[in-house]
């Protein structure tokens, strides 16, 4: 049954039963009782484009993707995010436009997502030094929530973030307590907000405790596993090689894991691996028990609150900006212990 067949059946309007199926305050409460019962006895259920119709809004949101030889935002981490993003997006009847460009071309995919009116609001991603994103989007008025922090003094707009420098501070803190003083930091691109945090955090612990940062122990990257791997393999072959690493993602540790392997030494015992868990839905950092000790905080989580913060956005477009920082669990596995030379 289509919306003109349910008005029909009502003798109603077309418009008064969609605006009424859509919340709007102008129908009668009785009325909005005999419509919702209607299309629960028929199994109506409006479409997006006849939301849009009723709502004046695309019921569509944004999200661009960019990409470059250097860098790929396409990855099992952004996977889950959305599939948590999607899940909000889903159950609130708006639909959702992923666009895939080139990252020279990346303001102007968000200038024509603005001039079509082809979605309500975007959501924002990988947030980078200098970023020109958030003028530009507050200049073609598409409301916006960034999944990360801009590295800006500017809080004026909405974003939620894990605290990125904390968590690896701590992180820092524990390999310091375990003994070892030779830690390096394998992190991912540090032209991203996160991975400048992740830093930031590690050398404030290292310098609490008076350990040296080396510059020889410290790489950043695209968080591939062949990047974990190629970059161990370097550190163990050091004349002073690491006794522990501190990594930005499972997908690198799990790189860091098969170096460790190839020199003959065994993880947890002979070298420590703490890592970032964004808990995977397909890559679970162990069964009943972790494998890595980590740094953990579920992406998919953050993917359903942000969705909610945007369409929180979109239907209150006054309210002022919505900001979330989520702290990190830090959860014990085997991939920790004492370090060897410190017993």
């Amino acid at each position: 049954m289509n919306l003109k067949q349910l008005s029909e059946k009502l003798g109603l309007s077309p418009t008064t039963v969609s605006r009424a199926l859509n919340g709007y305050p102008e129908v009668s409460e009785a009325t909005r009782r005999r419509i919702l019962a209607a299309a629960k006895e028929h199994n109506y259920s409006p479409s997006s484009q006849a939301k849009s119709l009723a709502t004046g809004r695309a019921m569509t949101i944004g999200h661009v993707i960019p990409t470059s030889s250097t860098t790929e935002m396409v990855n099992p981490i952004f996977g889950d995010f959305i599939a948590g993003a999607g899940e909000t997006y889903a159950a609130a009847g708006y639909d959702m436009i992923l666009s895939n460009v080139h990252i020279e071309k990346e303001l102007d995919a968000y200038r024509d997502l603005a001039a079509r009116k082809a979605v309500d609001g975007v959501i924002v991603h990988a947030p980078r030094l200098e970023d020109p994103r958030i003028e530009l989007l507050r200049e073609v008025r598409l409301p916006f929530v960034f999944h990360g922090r801009a590295p800006i003094e500017d809080s004026d707009y909405s974003w939620l973030d894990i605290n990125n420098a904390r968590a690896f501070e701590r992180a820092t803190k524990l390999l310091i307590d375990l003994g070892h003083r030779d830690i390096a930091l394998i992190n991912g691109d540090e032209h991203m907000d996160f991975a400048i945090r992740r830093r930031r955090g590690f050398e404030a612990a290292l310098s609490d405790a008076a350990v040296p940062a080396r510059p020889d122990l410290m790489v950043s990257d695209e968080m591939t596993e062949t990047f974990g791997y190629a970059s161990a393999c370097r550190m163990l072959t050091l004349p002073k090689p690491p006794t522990a690493f501190l990594v930005s993602s499972i997908i690198v540790a799990i790189g860091v894991r098969r170096a460790i392997a190839q020199h003959g030494l065994q993880m947890g015992r002979d070298i420590s691996v703490v890592t970032h868990d964004d808990e995977i839905s397909y890559l679970r950092n162990g069964a009943s028990e972790p494998v890595f000790t980590a740094t953990r905080s579920s992406v998919r989580d953050a993917g359903r609150r942000t969705a909610e913060l945007l369409l929180a956005q979109i239907a209150n477009p006054n309210a002022a900006p919505a900001q979330e920082l989520w702290e990190c669990d830090l959860t014990l596995g085997s991939s920790t212990g004492p370090c060897p030379t410190a017993q």
